[in-house]
């Protein structure tokens, strides 16, 4: 099923973040950005769901949470952002599949 076809939006990494690592833990928005060596508003713009997990941040909480792999809140966010994308926006739907024909005559 791709996501284009899924009813249900992937949780925010932030969301994840908030209620598996940071909640569990009681740790403070700006105790994991002391951690992190970041900002406590980057941390905070990521868990209330207004930035997303870049690589840099995938690695640092990668580091910061090793039972989680940098590729893994990187997922998280391509899942997020595609499902928005699908479900949000519809130029992308205009695109039609590329004959063979049409690549033969490029």
């Amino acid at each position: 099923m791709s996501m284009k076809d899924k009813k249900r939006c992937p949780g925010h990494p932030g969301l994840i973040l908030k209620n598996l690592y940071l909640e569990p833990l009681s740790i403070s928005n700006a105790k994991l950005a002391e951690i992190l060596g970041v900002s406590r508003k980057a941390i905070s713009s990521i868990v209330n769901e207004r930035k997303s997990i870049t690589p840099d941040m995938a690695l640092r909480l990668s580091q910061a949470f090793p039972n989680s792999t940098a590729e893994s809140w990187l997922n998280l966010q391509k899942n997020y952002d595609l499902w928005q994308t699908a479900h949000n926006t519809n130029d992308w739907k205009s695109v039609r599949a590329v004959s063979e024909r049409q690549a033969q005559r490029a």
